[in-house]
């Protein structure tokens, strides 16, 4: 029955990356053909509330995301108890939620 959950919260997790990574690029895309430095994005960026949520329901979904799929190729190359792949997948998932919070709140700064 876990298998299960975490096969659909991993696909639910592309779900939301998916449009997020689109408008991700796009952005970048617009910020180097419209030339703006480093300053004017940060600029742009800082104190939004819309920038926030967007890049941090992307550090979340990717989290999620990349911790699932890392207990899943974890299992198939070592045999480990569940609850070791449990600690094992929280453990990478905290540790990329904190690191994207840290980028998060560095160019939002909120």
């Amino acid at each position: 029955m876990l298998d299960i959950r975490l096969y659909m919260l991993q696909r639910i997790s592309a779900l939301i990356m998916a449009p997020l990574t689109l408008g991700h690029i796009a952005v970048m895309i617009y910020a180097i053909q419209g030339g703006l430095t480093t300053a004017e994005i940060l600029g742009r960026t800082q104190g939004s509330v819309l920038w926030f949520s967007f890049y941090g329901t992307f550090v979340i979904a990717a989290s999620v995301h990349a911790a699932i799929g890392l207990r899943v190729i974890l299992s198939e190359m070592v045999t480990l108890p569940r609850f070791a792949l449990s600690v094992f997948t929280w453990g990478s998932c905290l540790i990329l939620l904190f690191m994207g919070a840290r980028a998060v709140s560095a160019v939002t700064m909120l």
